[in-house]
């Protein structure tokens, strides 16, 4: 049996009691942590929190030779862990795939997500976002332009761009550090950067920090640590620009 847990947005007490009894019942647990992270705790801080060895992935370990998982799970109760939801943004569509294949069982204990968690943050209603996109660090050689493709796609609908940022393994991108990189991206395009940002740092935790603005404003914005995200609105709403003036200083 594979089960797909969602651990929510920050620290261990986000999981839901269902997810929490599936990971304590589980014969081995893993923990996916290249697509988020919960920035409320640490690997020794879950293990305490389950009592249970947590057993951390690599990206290859998932995504090119799951075949250790799949063995486990043939044989036993395998809770697979991530941030977030298991199916929303930190998909993992193939590893059950390829699970089932094998015969596996599987099922998912779902968790909250930072795609609803931004519109609660935010105000921005959810049945107005377009398609989403992911600003990467740039590297030598490589500056890809598809992120502000997709905002000014979305733009010209009238729709909002939820933007994740980049996670590496010693370094986690900042919301001012995005936005230089979207404006950057835009002026290679040609294309008129984004007049209005909404930023959200820590989403989960006691004290997140939620600004709405210029780009010039969010990137004078002290957000904090990390996580950060970032949303590119279209026109607001009557009820979305109160919330912004309320909640993110717009």
């Amino acid at each position: 049996m594979l089960t797909f847990v969602g651990l929510g947005l920050y620290d261990p007490g986000d999981i839901s009691v269902k997810g929490l009894e599936c990971v304590k019942s589980a014969d081995v647990v893993y923990l996916e942590s290249y697509t988020s992270r919960l920035m409320g705790t640490d690997v020794a801080g879950m293990e305490a929190f389950f009592g249970k060895e947590v057993r951390v992935l690599a990206r290859e370990d998932v995504e090119q030779d799951p075949r250790d998982i799949i063995e486990h799970a043939l044989h036993g109760h395998v809770a697979f862990l991530t941030g977030g939801d298991p199916m929303v943004s930190t998909t993992h569509a193939d590893l059950r795939i390829r699970a089932a294949a094998a015969g596996v069982a599987t099922a998912i204990v779902h968790a909250s997500s930072i795609s609803s968690a931004v519109c609660g943050l935010s105000g921005l209603q959810n049945y107005r976002f377009g398609k989403s996109c992911s600003v990467p660090f740039p590297a030598k050689g490589w500056f890809p332009t598809a992120p502000v493709e997709t905002i000014a796609a979305n733009l010209a609908c009238n729709l909002h761009t939820l933007v994740y940022l980049d996670i590496q393994k010693d370094r986690y991108m900042r919301i001012p550090e995005a936005i230089a990189i979207v404006e950057e991206m835009a002026a290679k395009r040609g294309i008129e950067p984004p007049a209005l940002y909404v930023g959200i740092a820590r989403a989960g935790s006691a004290c997140p920090v939620v600004a709405a603005g210029t780009g010039a404003d969010l990137k004078e914005t002290d957000f904090g640590p990390p996580l950060h995200i970032l949303v590119v609105p279209g026109d607001l709403h009557p009820v979305e620009r109160e919330y912004l003036e309320i909640f993110a200083g717009l």
